[in-house]
């Protein structure tokens, strides 16, 4: 890496047209629609990690529909590594003045800064706005362009006088590399459904006869109550959720928020836009009673490489039990009847797991621009490092599978 290039963003021709051959090249988009679409989307193919959320469709939408943009506290400040005009490494940064949207909790961290008369923010978040999916963060072609992509983060994090950079729900190469460079490590735990090896399950029934008794007659149970109150479930998939469907699903989303004295992260045409550039990573699961729906969960899919990912889901009045049915049963069912090897069932949530969500360690990284409060923290993440691992060690003691199928 020779320079960092912090003006906005020119086309990539223009960019490295005075490069030398062979050199590589950062510079900062300040809109994902700059980016050629081909170029990000062939980095996202070559992680094996990849996910639907890192794709340039799924980025341009959270921008373009103003969900994640500068006036929201999120910055888009996506840095771009090129050699010889050609994108050979990606990260989506954004420029943050606050943490929600996160899932990586870090207000004590900002909490000490001001109490020492310092500014935590702004600082530089390499994240998928508003969606805790482990995933590839630095899309690399090879270790060292996602070794140059960390030093040029740090580097526009110095030059800018910035606290802090962080790098959120790394997949493995992006922990190995930073590491390397020597960034401090965080752990936290997500629940995670993997479907069974080598010989998958055939059904619902077949998944539930895997479980502990008590565990399996709860689920039972839940589902019957589900079935007596008269609720009944349809699926729809891409282009056959129709915008009645996106406008009763935004309307129980929005409910949600409500109901925690919130307002949505994305609005209403983050999704249309999402619905019509990337239609089949889409799965809506709609409940009826009496003719007239009540509630939806809605999933994200990736048909590739059969992974599933709970997003959000919301209803117009209470039935018992209908959430775990909507969001866990329903969803799990149709991963097994269609052959899909996990469903991750999002951010926490311990009850995931008597549901037959594993526990699975999730880690971030983060990079301190001051000496002190970096030792500190790292501190402080050895501390709560090992109440992590022991946090893991306690739920792994009582998974909810019979003792034969524990270890498959």
């Amino acid at each position: 890496m020779r320079r960092l290039k912090k003006s906005r963003p020119e086309p990539a021709a223009d960019a490295t047209r005075a490069a030398e051959a062979g050199e590589s090249v950062l510079r900062i988009c300040h809109d994902p629609a700059e980016i050629d679409a081909a170029s990000w989307n062939a980095l996202v193919a070559a992680q094996p990690s990849a996910t639907p959320f890192v794709s340039i469709e799924y980025l341009r939408a959270l921008h373009a529909s103003a969900s994640a943009v500068t006036e929201t506290g999120w910055s888009p400040h996506f840095l771009l590594l090129e050699q010889d005009g050609e994108l050979c490494a990606a990260c989506p940064l954004y420029l943050k003045d606050h943490s929600y949207g996160e899932y990586v909790f870090d207000w004590a961290w900002a909490d000490a800064y001001q109490r020492h008369g310092l500014d935590y923010y702004p600082k530089l978040t390499g994240a998928i706005p508003f969606t805790p999916v482990p995933g590839p963060r630095l899309l690399a072609r090879t270790d060292e362009h996602r070794l140059l992509l960390l030093r040029g983060i740090e580097q526009l994090a110095r030059s800018a006088g910035l606290s802090s950079a962080h790098l959120l729900f790394l997949d493995e190469a992006d922990q190995t590399a930073a590491r390397e460079a020597g960034w401090s490590m965080r752990s936290t735990v997500q629940f995670h459904w993997h479907n069974r090896e080598p010989e998958p399950y055939t059904d619902f029934a077949d998944f539930l006869a895997s479980l502990q008794r008590e565990k399996r007659k709860k689920i039972q149970q839940e589902r019957r109550r589900v079935a007596e109150a008269g609720v009944t479930f349809t699926t729809a998939a891409g282009h056959d959720i129709g915008a009645a469907d996106w406008n009763f699903f935004y309307r129980c989303y929005a409910l949600t928020y409500r109901a925690h004295h919130s307002t949505p992260y994305l609005t209403r045409d983050f999704f249309a836009r999402a619905a019509a550039a990337m239609a089949d990573n889409w799965l809506l699961f709609t409940a009826w009673r009496g003719g007239q729906r009540i509630a939806c969960s809605l999933i994200v899919i990736d048909p590739q490489r059969k992974a599933a990912f709970g997003r959000y889901w919301g209803a117009t009045e209470h039935v018992n039990c209908l959430h775990f049915d909507a969001c866990y049963y329903t969803p799990l069912a149709w991963c097994i009847a269609n052959g899909y090897e996990r469903f991750e069932g999002g951010a926490q949530g311990e009850h995931k797991m008597a549901r037959g969500l594993l526990p699975v360690e999730t880690r971030s990284a983060h990079w301190l621009a001051h000496p002190q409060f970096a030792r500190a923290i790292d501190d402080f993440l050895e501390r709560e490092g090992a109440g992590i691992a022991d946090y893991l060690n306690e739920l792994n003691d009582r998974l909810p599978f019979k003792a034969t199928t524990a270890t498959d």
